[in-house]
C-alpha cells in the first residue's frame, strides 16, 4: 500500500506495527514542515501512548502547541503532526474540532485500544476505508486498497453514477465495501471487539449574524488575509496557481502582501486565443515579486500525457486534466505546496446555477410527468430536462450539472431504466427544500460538485506529482464567517461574486473581474476531437455509444460527455 502511494510521499517511508493489537500503520511522507528526521511518520508522543499517520497540514499548529505547552505537554519535534497527538492526549476527541487545516489521519490510542480515522471539515483530504471479516483498512487513495488485494470486488453501480455526475459521488467508490469517510467526521475502531462507530466532530452553525454590507466587506477582507497568511506556513518551497481569474488573482495578491517567503507563481497558457489568459495573468504578475513561471501547453502535450493522466486518476472523472498539468509544472519548478482559488465560486455565487434557480423554481410548478417527454428529444442539449420527471432534489442538481439523462445511461450500459433510477434517486439524506434560494444552490455546489469533483481531483492530481494543494477560501474560520452573512448581501443578481470583488477593490484590477467568467479551462473540445485514441470506434460498444461518438466528431457533443464514455468503455 505504501508503494502504491509513493508518488504522493516521495521523501520518506515509515511502518509501525503493534503485534498485540494486530495493527499496522504505513506512511509515505511529503516533507513540508520540519523537514528533518524528527518529522518521520508514523509518529508517537514522547511516552508512546498514541501513534499517528497523518496526511495534510495543520495551519494553526503553533497556536495549539502553545496552549499544550502551557498544559505541560512535551514535544520532541517541530512538526504539526506531533501537535495532533498531544492535542488528543490532553483533550480527547474534542481536539479534532480545534484543528484548522486540511487533514486525514489515523490515530491509535494504545491504552484504550482504539483507532480513530479523522477527516477535515471541508473534505479537502480524502480518506477511504474498507471493513470486512473484523478487519479495518484505510488509505488516501482507492487504488492502494486494490493493489494490496484488500478490496478486489468492483461495485458496478459506479458506472451509473459516473455517467450521471461526471464523477463518482461520496461515499461511493469503484470498489465494493470501500467508502469515503464523510468530511468533518471520525470513525472510532474498537480493537478488542472489532466494532466501530462514526461520529461528527464538526459543529455546523448556520446562523445569520452579519446583515450590514460594509461590515461584511470588512470582515471578508480581514478573514481572507488571515487565511492566506496561515496557509503560507511551510519549511519547503511554496507557490500559487495563477490562472488570471478573480479567485487565483486575489489569492496571489494577498500572498504577495505577506512576503513571508519568496513567492513563486505557476501559470499555463495556450496557442488557442480563445483560452489564452496571459493578458490577465500579466496584470497580476506586474504587481508581485518573486519567481514567475509560465508554461505553454499544446495539443502534443495532451497527446503525450493523456495515458499518464488516466493512470494517475484514482477513480474515473471528467475533470482534473488542467490540475494534472499545472501540478506537473509546479513540481518541475521546485514546489511542494501551492495555494489555489478553489471554493470561492461556491461561497459567493460564481456559477451559472445561482442565476438559473429562478427557472428551476418555475419549472417545478408543472407536473413531474410532463417532463418524461424530454426523453424523446433528439437534441442532447434538451434531453436533460427529463430529470425533472423525478421529484427528487438530486434530479434538480443533475439538471444543472449532470452529464447523461437516466434513459441514455440505461441504453449506454444496456440495463433496465428502473435500475438506473433506483441507483440515482435512492434514499440519500439531503436537506429539505421546498423552494430554492441561493443558499440551497450553494449547498449543492459545495457538497456535490466541489466536494466530489473539484477537491478530489485537485488532491489526487496534485499528489500524483508530490504536490500539496492548499485552499484558503475553505479555511474553516473564513467559511464560517462567509456563511454567517445574510443571503441578500452574500449573493447578488447583478454580478457573480460581487461581495468578494467589492471586498478587495483596493487591490483587484477592474479588468480581472469586469469580464465574462471563463474558469480554469483547456481547449479540450478540439484536442479530444483530434485524439485518435478517444475517437477509436472499436473501443466503443453498442449503438448508443457509437452515436454519441459520432455526435462528438460532428461537434454537437461536449468533450466531457465523450470523455466519460471513453473511460467507461475502458472498464467494460
Amino acid at each position: 500500500m505504501c508503494y502504491a502511494l509513493r508518488h504522493g510521499g516521495p521523501d520518506d517511508e515509515g511502518i509501525f506495527c503493534d503485534e498485540k493489537t494486530k495493527l499496522v500503520f504505513g506512511h509515505r511522507r511529503l516533507s513540508i514542515i520540519d523537514l528533518g528526521p524528527n518529522g518521520h511518520q508514523p509518529m508517537a508522543d514522547v511516552k508512546q501512548k498514541a501513534w499517528i499517520t497523518f496526511n495534510g497540514e495543520i495551519y494553526n499548529y503553533l497556536e495549539v502547541k502553545s496552549l499544550l505547552t502551557a498544559l505541560g505537554a512535551k514535544f520532541h519535534s517541530n512538526s504539526d503532526t506531533e501537535v495532533i497527538v498531544q492535542a488528543y492526549l490532553h483533550w480527547g476527541i474534542a481536539a479534532f474540532s480545534k484543528l484548522r487545516g486540511i487533514f486525514a489521519f489515523a490515530l491509535y490510542d494504545k491504552e484504550k485500544a482504539l483507532t480513530y480515522l479523522v477527516r477535515d471539515s471541508s473534505g479537502v483530504k480524502p480518506l477511504y476505508y474498507h471493513i470486512e471479516d473484523g478487519q479495518l483498512s484505510f488509505s488516501s487513495e482507492v487504488k492502494a486498497l486494490k493493489k494490496a488485494g484488500i478490496a478486489n470486488e468492483t461495485d458496478h453501480t459506479w458506472q451509473i453514477r459516473f455517467l450521471a455526475y461526471g464523477h463518482i459521488p461520496e461515499p461511493y467508490t469503484t470498489l465494493r465495501n470501500v467508502c469515503s469517510l464523510p468530511k468533518g467526521e471520525f470513525l472510532c475502531w474498537h480493537h478488542n471487539k472489532c466494532t466501530y462507530e462514526i461520529h461528527s466532530y464538526h459543529v455546523v452553525i448556520n446562523k445569520t449574524s452579519i446583515t450590514n454590507a460594509e461590515q461584511a466587506k470588512e470582515a471578508i477582507h480581514e478573514a481572507l488575509k488571515t487565511s492566506v497568511n496561515r496557509q503560507l506556513i511551510a519549511d519547503a518551497p511554496i507557490g500559487v496557481f495563477l490562472s488570471g481569474g478573480i479567485d487565483s488573482s486575489l489569492i496571489t495578491l494577498l500572498a504577495n502582501q505577506q512576503k513571508k517567503t519568496q513567492l513563486k507563481t505557476i501559470s499555463i497558457y495556450f496557442d488557442e486565443k480563445a483560452y489564452d489568459e496571459r493578458m490577465y495573468q500579466n496584470l497580476i504578475l506586474r504587481q508581485i515579486d518573486g519567481e514567475k513561471f509560465a508554461h505553454l501547453v499544446k495539443q502534443e502535450d495532451f497527446e503525450e500525457f493523456l495515458p499518464h493522466i488516466i493512470s494517475d486518476m484514482d477513480m474515473p472523472t471528467t475533470d482534473g486534466i488542467n490540475t494534472w498539468f499545472i501540478s506537473k509544472y509546479a513540481h518541475d519548478d521546485g514546489l511542494k505546496a501551492v495555494l489555489s482559488g478553489v471554493g470561492a465560486d461556491e461561497l459567493f455565487g460564481g456559477y451559472p446555477s445561482f442565476s438559473r434557480i429562478k427557472y428551476l423554481n418555475s419549472l417545478r410548478k408543472f407536473p413531474s410527468s410532463l417532463f418524461s417527454a424530454a426523453n424523446y428529444f433528439t437534441s442532447d442539449r434538451y434531453k436533460k430536462i427529463s430529470f425533472l420527471a423525478y421529484n427528487h432534489p438530486l434530479a434538480d442538481y443533475l439538471l444543472l450539472r449532470g452529464h447523461y439523462a437516466p434513459s441514455d445511461i440505461a441504453k449506454i450500459l444496456d440495463i433496465d431504466l428502473n435500475k438506473v433510477e433506483d441507483i440515482l434517486f435512492n434514499n440519500k439524506q439531503l436537506p429539505y427544500i421546498s423552494k430554492y434560494d441561493e443558499g440551497d444552490i450553494a449547498w449543492f455546489e459545495t457538497n456535490l460538485y466541489m466536494q466530489n469533483q473539484l477537491l478530489r481531483d485537485t488532491d489526487v492530481m496534485g499528489m500524483s506529482h508530490g504536490l500539496e494543494v492548499r485552499v484558503p477560501f475553505l479555511d474553516e474560520d473564513f467559511k464560517r464567517l462567509t456563511e454567517s452573512i445574510s443571503l441578500d448581501i452574500r449573493f447578488s443578481s447583478q454580478q457573480p461574486k460581487k461581495l468578494l470583488i467589492d471586498s478587495f477593490t483596493d487591490i483587484l484590477p477592474r479588468a480581472i473581474w469586469d469580464r465574462e467568467k471563463m474558469g480554469f479551462t483547456f481547449p479540450l473540445q478540439q484536442w479530444m476531437r483530434d485524439n485518435k485514441e478517444i475517437n477509436n470506434e472499436s473501443l466503443y460498444h453498442g449503438k448508443k455509444a457509437l452515436n454519441i461518438l459520432k455526435g462528438f466528431k460532428m461537434n454537437t457533443m461536449h468533450w466531457s460527455k465523450v470523455f466519460a464514455l471513453y473511460q467507461i468503455q475502458m472498464h467494460v
